[in-house]
């Protein structure tokens, strides 16, 4: 597959400045792996209301999701203009509730149809709170399992839109094999962009992306985006098992550091100048 990237050799790279992170660091940020084999490790997210970002419906008042994820759900409703046809139905889960779920999927409908789509407890995004599954607001019933969620309508403008905001649809079809859950076209995560981007350029599932970003590195190739008016580069760094770990960056205007829940970290940089990109 061709590689969305520049190889930028023209010369050793020195970092501006670095960062020290503890190796706990690694279970926190947007570009968390969680599946079946890497659980949730993180605390809390600060988390906000749904309802608390203005003309956003949710099934319940209670609903929250963690407050970046939030603003830009927001912020993609009204750019699909789907404020009024979409509605939120699940966000942030505690593993008592995500137990509560997956026992009463188990109950209702069966070993097998839980398997498909209901994660295991401590093992969910929704426990992240940058998961939200999203639903047709229409009369009727909403499947809290499985709402509808067409290819048509409001619907696909905000399916359309959701990489410019930092959202994919995390599980798609004919990914099963990797991710362990079918295809679920209301179920969006926010991993923030320009990697939402990048993921729908390569096809990637979030499985594959964190295994494909390990071979950017900071002394070597970037991933580097520059298009729909974002410029901006990724690299991993993989986190030392013992002590701290430095994290070095470039001069540049703004970064991003992630843990991907496995073995590292991830970084964004944006607004590099040409003489950082290039390592002169």
């Amino acid at each position: 597959m061709e590689r969305i990237a520049e190889q930028l050799s023209a010369g050793k790279r020195e970092a501006s400045f670095t960062l020290q992170l503890d190796r706990e660091e690694v279970h926190r940020g947007h570009l968390l792996l969680v599946n079946a084999d890497n659980p949730v490790r993180t605390a809390r997210a600060c988390l906000s209301p749904v309802t608390s970002a203005g003309h956003v419906y949710a099934l319940e008042s209670a609903i929250e999701l963690e407050e970046v994820c939030m603003r830009h759900l927001a912020a993609l409703l009204a750019a699909a203009e789907a404020s009024d046809d979409i509605v939120v139905v699940s966000g942030y889960r505690s593993q008592e509730e995500q137990r509560a779920i997956y026992e009463g999927s188990l109950r209702d409908n069966g070993p097998e149809y839980t398997a498909s789509y209901v994660a295991l407890p401590g093992r969910s995004e929704h426990q992240t709170g940058l998961a939200v599954d999203v639903g047709e607001r229409k009369a009727g019933e909403l499947d809290f399992i499985a709402p509808s969620f067409p290819d048509e309508g409001k619907c696909l403008a905000f399916k359309e839109a959701a990489a410019l905001y930092g959202f994919i649809q995390r599980y798609q079809e004919g990914k099963r094999a990797i991710t362990g859950i079918a295809c679920e076209p209301w179920h969006f995560r926010y991993v923030g962009t320009p990697h939402a981007q990048w993921m729908g350029r390569l096809d990637y599932c979030l499985e594959e992306y964190i295994e494909y970003v390990k071979s950017f590195e900071f002394e070597g190739e970037w991933l580097e985006w520059d298009s729909e008016g974002l410029r901006a580069a990724a690299y991993y760094v993989r986190a030392e098992e013992t002590g701290p770990t430095e994290i070095p960056l470039p001069a540049c205007g703004s970064y991003q550091v992630s843990g991907n829940n496995v073995d590292g970290f991830i970084v964004t940089v944006y607004g590099m100048n040409e003489d950082a990109a290039a390592g002169r």
